[in-house]
């Protein structure tokens, strides 16, 4: 490719609402240009590491037998209204009607468009498993599309789904696109590490999300540096921070703590340790009356945040808000600050985090404004509570498997794998004849990879001062010659085409810049832009028989001989 023959366009500022640094590298690189809120034209320097990418992808699909495919963009309501996801999904569902009136969405995803393909064409356990993915645009109204295409609304997404017979069957498959998706992000050349997941809205059992790690990640990843544990912040177990429970040393007593409403100014007026505070936190439960209406207080320690996706899996929780101030003063009999499981003005439902459940001696608000008591303690003061895991954990927290302490480090989700089992199947009425003919429910993974995303992604793992630093394997351009005064000198015009031409037929993605650009300007665009491999040809270095070559992330120009500059860049390639 010669650059006269591309379209490069580059700015030297970002746009102003440009957030985060891939967003604003991206849109100086000319790589996306923005369309309307959330939504953008790929340009063709963005296009080519797209398509890149879903090169490797497809490539990986079809090496682990999944079956490419592709479904529309928009799908018929039926088919979402058969599994409540009309409903369920919200506003961030667009929703559409056609000249006739029927109601039609934009998908977001499609395991309904997939279940329904199957459901009519999968008849015997014989035709099992199968896999069946595509590479497709799909379409989410975010209420406020932020972060270039890290969160806009129109983006590119490979969803797979496989098909089983029984949930062994799942299992393999799962681990087969596991496996796949491992591959895939070692081909990228990015780092990332697979954690378990919760399912969330998709719904299923098991799941892993994929993430790449970069400092300005949104999601936080629970790992064990000494251990294959892994898990996103959501669904990292906290484990019980002391194995028993001590035996009760102190009296309950109520003490005054004046204006202290927060467990850290409680800890310093009693001078005691943050840790051997309980933080209530109160949620409502809604009934069909009002009199089914139900309160929960759940207790952390007092440096303990809590985690409300699991608080939605502990029984009867599932559908929980947070109580308002009115429900409190109605059951607490005072306002939020100054209460605790001792003395409330109406039965609540106690649930206690593990590590409290295994406290002594603690303090929590004695519902009224003012005062705490100190010395609590189960069984003694007040009932065993319900147990359950409530908190987020934290640094230094024992890993779940015992074998070691739990870090984390930020990464941004770009896949995700789920088990899904027979939650859309059973929908959608989705059956096979097993081998005594009777029918039975198929066995459904869904397997995601956010297209788009992997460049904000990895351009937040890979950047500079001077622009972005792509893995070359996803580069819009592995190599770009940059020749020096090229239309003024017989001599750099003919090796520069020698050595374009040779790294052509090497099978080289090569793009020389013939714009007849000055040196800085045209070395500014390209660490820019990006291109891992640059190879400066000059009449200097000519008279001297050199090429100069700089690798990206280089401090310093290496001169190579003429005759060895291919060579050289193969090598270069071949290690990349």
């Amino acid at each position: 490719m010669r650059a006269t023959r591309f379209f490069i366009s580059t700015l030297k500022e970002a746009p102003a609402d440009a957030e985060i640094v891939s967003h604003k590298l991206m849109m100086r690189a000319g790589m996306i240009k923005r369309l309307g809120s959330g939504i953008y034209n790929y340009m063709p320097m963005g296009l080519r590491i797209i398509r890149k990418v879903e090169n490797i992808i497809r490539e990986e699909m079809n090496r682990a037998g999944a079956i490419e495919m592709l479904m529309p963009v928009v799908q018929p309501a039926e088919l979402w209204q058969e599994t409540g996801r009309w409903d369920k999904m919200g506003p961030e569902l667009m929703r559409v009607k056609d000249r006739h009136g029927r109601d039609y969405i934009i998908q977001p995803t499609s395991e309904e468009a997939i279940t329904d393909v199957v459901r009519s064409e999968i008849r015997s356990y014989r035709q099992l498993p199968i896999n069946f993915y595509h590479i497709q645009t799909k379409f989410r109204d975010e209420r406020r599309p932020r972060f270039g295409l890290m969160r806009g609304r129109e983006f590119t997404m490979k969803d797979a789904y496989s098909f089983d017979r029984n949930a062994e069957g799942l299992k393999q498959s799962y681990q087969i696109m596991y496996d796949a998706y491992t591959r895939i992000f070692q081909r990228f050349g990015l780092q990332f590490r697979a954690v378990a997941a919760d399912n969330g809205a998709i719904g299923g059992s098991g799941s892993h999300e994929f993430h790449v790690i970069a400092e300005t990640g949104e999601d936080a990843l629970v790992y064990c540096p000494t251990s294959d544990y892994a898990a996103n912040m959501e669904a990292a177990e906290a484990v019980a921070l002391s194995a028993t429970r001590p035996a009760a040393s102190a009296a309950l007593t109520k003490t005054a703590t004046p204006g202290k409403a927060k467990c850290e100014d409680v800890a310093e007026l009693l001078a005691i340790p943050l840790q051997n505070t309980v933080k209530s936190i109160v949620l409502t439960v809604e009934g069909e009356k009002e009199e089914d209406k139900q309160v929960w207080l759940l207790l952390l320690r007092g440096d303990h945040e809590l985690n409300e996706v699991k608080t939605s899996k502990v029984a009867g929780l599932a559908n929980y808000r947070f109580a308002t101030e009115s429900e409190i003063v109605e059951w607490f009999g005072t306002k939020p600050g100054y209460l605790g499981p001792i003395n409330t003005r109406k039965p609540v439902n106690v649930v206690a985090d593990r590590t409290v459940a295994n406290m002594a001696d603690f303090v929590c608000g004695a519902n009224e404004a003012d005062f705490h008591f100190t010395g609590a303690n189960w069984g003694r003061d007040l009932p065993e509570p319900v147990v359950a895991d409530l908190r987020n954990v934290v640094d230094g927290d024992p890993s779940p498997d015992g074998k070691g302490v739990l870090a984390i480090q930020r990464g941004i989700e770009v896949g995700h794998v789920f088990q899904l089992g027979t939650r859309y199947s059973e929908d959608m009425k989705a059956t096979f004849l097993d081998e005594n003919g009777k029918p039975q429910l198929l066995q459904m993974g869904c397997y995601g990879i956010g297209v788009t995303r992997i460049l904000g992604a990895a351009i937040e793992q890979n950047f500079d001062d001077k622009g972005i630093i792509w893995p070359t394997a996803i580069a819009p351009f592995e190599v770009v010659i940059c020749p020096m005064g090229m239309d003024r000198s017989e001599a750099v015009k003919a090796e520069t085409e020698k050595l374009y031409q040779a790294m052509l037929d090497a099978g080289i993605d090569v793009i020389l810049d013939d714009r007849g650009e000055r040196p800085g300007a045209m070395f500014a665009d390209w660490e820019l832009i990006g291109v891992p491999h640059r190879v400066v040809i000059g009449d200097r270095g000519l008279k001297e028989g050199q090429l100069e070559y700089v690798g990206r992330r280089d401090a310093a120009a290496t001169n190579i001989p003429v005759a060895g500059m291919l060579a050289f860049v193969q090598g270069k390639l071949a290690g990349a």
